[in-house]
Order: structure tokens, then C-alpha cells, then sequence
């Protein structure tokens, strides 16, 4: 994958889009200091090259009645592309892991789930995760609060 060439004002798009996707173009442009319609033509040409993969609404977990973060590290019974791609593709079908990172070290696999409560991850990890044909070790962290939350990448 090619890196994309990127100036300055290409730049402060990203950075107001990852700070408010929600915004109109020529709200856009006037942050950026450009006129709209060059403004939604980088934003297209943004979009086109997979630079912007897509917008949505970030959510309150805990509104939502989702009280218990935690992340899990699984490490596989063995290494093999074809376990690794079992591994991932599973992930795909449990609705508790919200995000999932192959990784190396001791752990192969570093989930980020979502429940409602402990008992519903408790009953995730026990019932479906360490169940699963491929895993051999679980290791479990229960987050106590999120202490900060910016975008993915910095500008």
C-alpha cells in the first residue's frame, strides 16, 4: 500500500474531520481556510484514496447500558497462517469484541470487548472465547475508566 502525499491543508481536513465528522463542507472549508467547493473535492479525493475509510457516531457505552470495557489477550494453540485466519474470522461473529489486533509477544491476539456487565463477559470469555478450537491461553483485563480518547492517528 502506497503512502499518500499529503500538504498542509490536506492535513487541517483530517484534523477537523477526526475532531467532528458531522460537520458541513462549508464549515469545513471556513476551519481550513479554503473555499467549498476545493474543500469537497480534497475531502473526495481523501475518501477515494482510503485515507477517510468512514464516518459514524461515536457512542456512550455506558449510556447505552455497556458498563464493562476489557481487553483480552489470547494466545493460539498454534501459529499457523491457516489458525491465525480461523482465529481472526471468528472474531468477526462475537459481538462482545468490538476491536481485534493480531500481535506479537507473549499473546497473539489482543481483543477489545464491550459487555454489559461482568457476568455477560465473564460467560463471553468462558463460553465462547477459551471454547474456541484454536485457543490455548486467555489473560483477562478489566479497564477501571478511560482516561483518554482521541482520534486514531495524530496531526
Amino acid at each position: 500500500m502506497l503512502k499518500v502525499e499529503l500538504d498542509a491543508i490536506d492535513l487541517r481536513i483530517l484534523k477537523e474531520l477526526q475532531r467532528d465528522g458531522r460537520m458541513t463542507n462549508v464549515e469545513l472549508s471556513e476551519r481550513v481556510g479554503i473555499s467549498a467547493p476545493p474543500c469537497l473535492r480534497r475531502v473526495r479525493k481523501l475518501e477515494e484514496a482510503g485515507v477517510i475509510e468512514s464516518y459514524h457516531a461515536d457512542l456512550n457505552a455506558s449510556r447505552l447500558g455497556y458498563d464493562l470495557v476489557a481487553f483480552c489477550m489470547v494466545g493460539l494453540k498454534h501459529q499457523s497462517e491457516a489458525n491465525l485466519k480461523a482465529f481472526a474470522a471468528a472474531t468477526d461473529s462475537w459481538p462482545i469484541v468490538r476491536q481485534a489486533w493480531m500481535v506479537n509477544g507473549d499473546s497473539d491476539f489482543l481483543l477489545h470487548c464491550v459487555a454489559e456487565n461482568l457476568t455477560r463477559f465473564q460467560d463471553f470469555v468462558i463460553e465462547v472465547l477459551t471454547a474456541n478450537e484454536h485457543v490455548d491461553t486467555v489473560r483477562t483485563m478489566l479497564t477501571i475508566r478511560q482516561v483518554k480518547k482521541v482520534g486514531l492517528v495524530e496531526i
